[in-house]
């Protein structure tokens, strides 16, 4: 039998948030309560995780700038020692009378004296020069070695942190491996937050494949091992055959094993841990090198799922395409990292021809369908000993994360399958005193906010962002001269920010920074608004050219 992705028996009922695998012994709220407390106890050891990583970048920065305190004191022992070696040869070689003019003194040649004297003076000179090329020297000498202890110190600091990141991560992993196959279903669910219908609904539907999946495991007894105990398919835990692709050769990685009188393809603990984290995610915004856990990118958004299975990938696409252990496409597996876009969108495989990822197209982590892909690694199996060739270039004109191609003139403001002023705050990433925006709007909003303050010495002014329906209608009854019809404001796309501070006044140096400034975050003022135009509003800027 071929296998491409699991072999998914049908159950008659489904796994929801709050049900019960067939033959599962807990009730379901202590399934739920425990998938709750595995998530708490899970994102907790992710935190401290993350938290060494930071620390670790910075010995990584204190042993960078030890090793260059190192080389710079070290080159400057080698002049000093040069020097010494230099006078010290020209001393050897010298004469007597040359190392101690007096010696030249007579009193038969009175007139030869001041001459001496001159010499003398001059050899005394070079004496002292001597002794100060050795005392700096020495000296220099003593900074090389202190810097060498601090390099020593830099990166034994570095091992500790490591060793307690790697540690953190062997603790997530033991979690997961006893992580109960019911209490994963529940896992997957537990905090999804909300999409447009269309998308809901196809989010729904790939919960309910993994969780019928989880569920069969359940009713038929079988647990996820340990991924180390699937990565050779010759030896196996008892009960689970090597799986096979359409060739008959074995797929590392994976197992299977008969639930009632159907083969069943068994997933490592960690991967079953990594979808479930992944699919809990969905409805998360995107936002450009967000990391989480309120906004993801695509790399950003593998590399926290994974890292809830025990694993610590690289941020980004591109770092972990490298990092991995490819897979051929007969050999494709639920939870392997599938490469698009030339390697510049990676999501993670679901089987179905779907995968779960951050979208720049979107504005949110969602479900949909795989590409044309460039390449697919197993996160479980060891990394190969050489980094992965680069993946050619993508052709289909999208940028990282499949944002698409930039379009010629003003856009449709329309985003995410959601109507003017109903979209949902959780799909909104803040931007301080109340206000959000669409996240990559609110990722420009916040370097603009910090150049303005460089430049001006004080936060940015902002009176106004998203505006939902609600105080869209509120705005027009109050001004309805300057409040767009409600339903048609562009405040109600989350794309636009009214501000304050002197850039509402036209003429000032804030305006003028404005408008030589804002652009480079993305923010631009349509014609209408700006001075002359149809309706000046000197405080109103959108982020893009917005139809």
């Amino acid at each position: 039998m071929a296998a491409v992705g699991l072999v998914l028996p049908v159950l008659a009922g489904l796994l929801v948030p709050g049900s019960q695998a067939p033959g599962t012994a807990a009730e379901p709220t202590d399934v739920a309560g425990l998938a709750l407390a595995a998530q708490t106890t899970l994102r907790d050891s992710t935190g401290r995780y993350r938290q060494l990583q930071e620390e670790l970048a910075a010995r990584q920065a204190e042993l960078e700038q030890a090793q260059q305190a190192e080389r710079s004191a070290r080159d400057r022992m080698a002049v000093e020692q040069d020097a010494v070696g230099r006078t010290a040869a020209q001393l050897y070689r010298s004469l007597a009378e040359e190392r101690v003019p007096l010696l030249d003194l007579s009193i038969h040649d009175p007139a030869a004296t001041p001459d001496v004297l001159y010499r003398q003076a001059l050899a005394e000179r070079a004496t002292l020069d001597r002794e100060g090329f050795a005392v700096r020297a020495a000296r220099v000498a003593t900074a090389a070695e202190v810097a060498a202890r601090q390099v020593a110190a830099a990166r034994a600091a570095i091992d500790a942190v490591a060793r307690q990141a790697a540690g953190v991560l062997a603790a997530v992993r033991e979690q997961v491996a006893g992580l109960g196959t019911d209490v994963a279903a529940q896992l997957a669910a537990l905090s999804t937050g909300p999409a447009a219908a269309a998308q809901q609904e196809r989010n729904q539907q790939a919960l309910r494949r993994w969780q019928e999946y989880l569920g069969v495991l359940t009713a038929a007894g079988i647990e996820s091992p340990p991924a180390t105990a699937l990565t050779d398919p010759a030896s196996l835990p008892a009960g689970l055959a090597p799986a096979l692709d359409g060739a008959g050769r074995p797929i590392p990685g994976v197992a299977w094993a008969i639930a009632g009188n159907r083969p069943v393809t068994v997933l490592p603990a960690e991967t079953v841990a990594a979808v479930s984290s992944a699919l809990a995610l969905v409805g998360t915004p995107f936002a450009p090198g967000a990391t989480g856990p309120h906004a993801y990118d695509c790399g950003g958004f593998t590399a926290g799922a994974w890292l809830l299975g025990g694993y610590g990938l690289p941020a980004t696409a591109a770092g972990q395409w490298t990092a991995g252990a490819t897979v051929p496409a007969d050999q494709l597996q639920i939870g392997d990292l599938v490469f698009t876009d030339g390697g510049s969108d990676v999501g993670i495989y679901l089987g179905e021809g779907e995968v779960v990822g951050a979208s720049a197209a979107t504005y949110q982590v969602g479900v949909g369908s795989m590409p044309d892909r460039s390449g697919a690694v197993r996160v479980t199996l060891p990394a190969p000993a050489e980094p992965n060739t680069p993946l050619p270039a993508g052709t289909a004109g999208r940028g990282a994360c499949g944002a698409p191609p930039a379009p010629v003139g003003p856009v449709s403001p329309a985003w995410g399958g959601w109507s003017n002023g109903r979209i949902p705050s959780t799909a909104l990433c803040a931007i301080g005193r109340g206000h959000a925006l669409r996240c990559d709007a609110a990722a420009g909003y916040g370097a603009l906010a910090d150049a303005f303050a460089t430049v001006f010495d004080r936060p940015l002014c902002i009176t106004d962002s998203y505006r939902p329906m609600a105080a869209q209608v509120t705005a027009f009854r109050r001004k309805p001269a300057l409040a767009a019809v409600p339903g048609t404001s562009n405040h109600g796309w989350a794309l636009a920010v009214d501000l304050c501070g002197g850039i509402n006044v036209a003429g000032t140096p804030e305006s003028a920074w404005m408008a030589a400034n804002a652009g480079r975050f993305g923010f631009v003022q349509p014609d209408w608004a700006r001075p002359g135009g149809e309706k000046p509003e000197p405080w109103h800027w959108e982020f893009g050219h917005l139809a």
